[in-house]
């Protein structure tokens, strides 16, 4: 609690309604494994070809995989082109699926999440002709590979203030897929989230699942098991928690079952997409809100980039609130059920944010 406090400034206060989906990035430039998949536009009236791995999540994870190939694929609809996709189906495929890609003549590759940076690096390095795009990370430091990042703390500071706000038991959950960089960032920021809510509103609600001080937490193991996520959020339920977010692709759906077979009234947060209109499982309804990721906007704009220039940048991309590369959802259902107050508390604490009046820190952020 001293940590918050005595970094926390106060943001402005702005009467605003609940912040809307984010589209674009401001600061933007102006099917099994081993198998890929292809599509086109209307007309191929470019022969540029755009491409896309996935982790071992797979492109229907209603996630970043997912929305990472609606990128590619919008980006390929408006220059013109086919693209291809290759689906991994473990981490043990990364490799020849970049290597089955680059076979195929393809001009980028976007690759799909911070489990990809090694085979990246080492593709990148034997295919110098082939440039990619390395979603979630900016370690690589090549010619032919652009970092595309993203300040998910910031976005997810505002979640985890929501989720506070929308507690009934005073107890938040989150739990991840991995302990990795991309993910561990979400928790620091609802963390940080729900501390700020009690500095502002004198309560006490506690986030179960993580220690922003020791970096330590709950984590499946990977973002395939539905059983484990639905046995760590059965765990937090019985520890009394209303509010849950796992960080975790699809894992949601197995922390959306225990919900559902607990019959307690509890709800979910999402992270990277509107979970609220991806989710085809039937877990919209516990939808409190949605941790945004703008990952589609972000892998059209390179690809869309890359294929307009002769010379291809690999300046980084970062995405924040301020460029609205990150943000929160609608509440959609919930927008009646939450403290009236709280779309314009929102509103306020994001220009702080925006204009670092309120600070937001982790240790896995790419700029702080």
């Amino acid at each position: 609690m001293t940590r918050i406090a005595s970094r926390f400034g106060l943001g402005g206060v702005a009467a605003v309604g609940v912040l809307a989906l984010l589209t674009a990035c401001g600061a933007a430039p102006s099917s099994s494994s081993s198998a890929s998949g292809s599509g086109s536009a209307t007309k191929a009236a470019s022969k540029y070809l755009p491409c896309i791995v996935s982790d071992q999540g797979g492109f229907d994870d209603h996630s970043f995989n997912e929305l990472g190939l609606k990128g590619v694929q919008q980006a390929a609809g408006t220059i013109g082109s086919s693209y291809k996709k290759v689906q991994s189906a473990t981490a043990n495929d990364y490799a020849s699926n970049i290597a089955n890609l680059i076979s195929q003549k393809c001009n980028i590759i976007v690759a799909s999440g911070f489990n990809l940076v090694a085979a990246v690096k080492d593709a990148a390095a034997k295919s110098t002709s082939t440039d990619f795009a390395m979603i979630d990370d900016n370690s690589i430091k090549a010619p032919n590979v652009k970092p595309v990042v993203f300040e998910t703390d910031e976005a997810a500071f505002l979640g985890g203030y929501a989720a506070a706000a929308y507690s009934k038991t005073g107890n938040v959950a989150t739990w991840g897929g991995l302990a990795i960089p991309p993910v561990t960032i979400y928790m620091d920021g609802i963390a940080d989230g729900i501390a700020y809510y009690n500095q502002q509103k004198h309560k006490n609600v506690k986030l179960l699942g993580w220690d922003v001080k020791t970096q330590k937490g709950t984590f499946v193991g990977n973002f395939t098991d539905q059983n484990k996520a639905k046995t760590i959020t059965s765990n937090f339920l019985n520890s009394n928690a209303d509010v849950v977010i796992p960080v975790a692709g699809s894992l949601y759906q197995g922390a959306g079952a225990a919900i559902k077979s607990s019959g307690k009234p509890a709800v979910l947060e999402g992270v990277d997409a509107d979970l609220y209109n991806t989710d085809t499982a039937g877990y919209k309804s516990l939808m409190l809100v949605s941790i945004l990721k703008n990952i589609q906007s972000a892998a059209n704009a390179v690809v869309t980039q890359a294929a307009s220039g002769k010379t291809f940048d690999n300046t980084e991309y970062l995405a924040t609130l301020k460029n609205n590369g990150v943000g929160l959802s609608p509440f959609h259902d919930y927008e009646s059920k939450i403290p009236s107050t709280l779309p314009a508390e929102l509103t306020a604490i994001q220009k702080g944010i925006s204009d670092g009046s309120i600070k937001v820190q982790s240790p896995s952020s790419f700029t702080k």
